[in-house]
């Protein structure tokens, strides 16, 4: 038989990795939990580069607040591109229905 993949909560992994470290053995807070030492070390390691925002679940991708602010400044250009693209287009059509009504 297979073993069923379990999925594990934000809140879960955050209170796993605080249990760890109040009981100060990765070893003893995995066999209470009944999970694996490597699943705590990575919760661990991860939590320590990412601070609060590991753990976002959902295949969302893991982001320092440098890579959130990065990402939210690309969406506004992005935003701002497309924006100056639908004024372009407006301009034009306006212009040539201008010229047809003044040679009218």
């Amino acid at each position: 038989m297979s073993k069923q993949k379990r999925n594990y909560t934000a809140v879960f992994k955050r209170n796993a990795v605080k249990l760890s470290e109040e009981k100060g053995n990765v070893a003893k807070a995995a066999r209470e939990l009944g999970i694996g030492t490597q699943l705590i070390h990575r919760w661990k390691k991860e939590q320590e580069e990412f601070k609060h925002n590991s753990f976002p679940g959902h295949g969302k991708a893991k982001l320092t607040d440098e890579g959130r602010e990065i990402a939210r400044l690309n969406k506004e250009l992005r935003d701002a591109k497309m924006e100056a693209e639908i004024l372009k287009k407006a301009i034009g059509i306006f212009s040539m229905s201008d010229s047809t009504n003044l040679g009218s």
